[in-house]
């Protein structure tokens, strides 16, 4: 059973590769998983949600049900190096700036 993919302004079955909905010409500029809301384009849901898993094929059958997401890794502050180089790549293009006024 191949995945199905549905209007989410109209809910019309949509063909895989639809620009736009064939009932309410809504245009489509990604995919939502239903289970867990994950957009993205279509070519990563080729096998299912990329995040949950949400209508893979597995050797049980299909999946129909969201599966538990784990926790996202929460990344700290930035280097310091990071805000150094960005202070002086600000300073040079205001610099270029101010000189291409004069």
């Amino acid at each position: 059973m191949a995945p199905r993919f549905f209007c989410e302004n109209c809910g019309e079955e949509v063909p895989r590769n639809a620009d736009r909905c064939p009932r309410c010409g809504r245009f489509f500029a990604s995919v939502r998983c239903p289970a867990c809301g994950f957009t993205g384009v279509e070519s990563l849901f080729k096998g299912g949600c990329p995040i949950c898993g949400y209508s893979a094929p597995f050797s049980g059958g299909w999946k129909n049900a969201p599966v538990k997401l784990p926790a996202l890794k929460k990344n700290g502050p930035l280097p310091l190096w990071v805000y150094i180089v960005t202070l002086f790549a600000l300073i040079l293009v205001c610099g270029a700036l101010y000189l291409s006024i004069r």
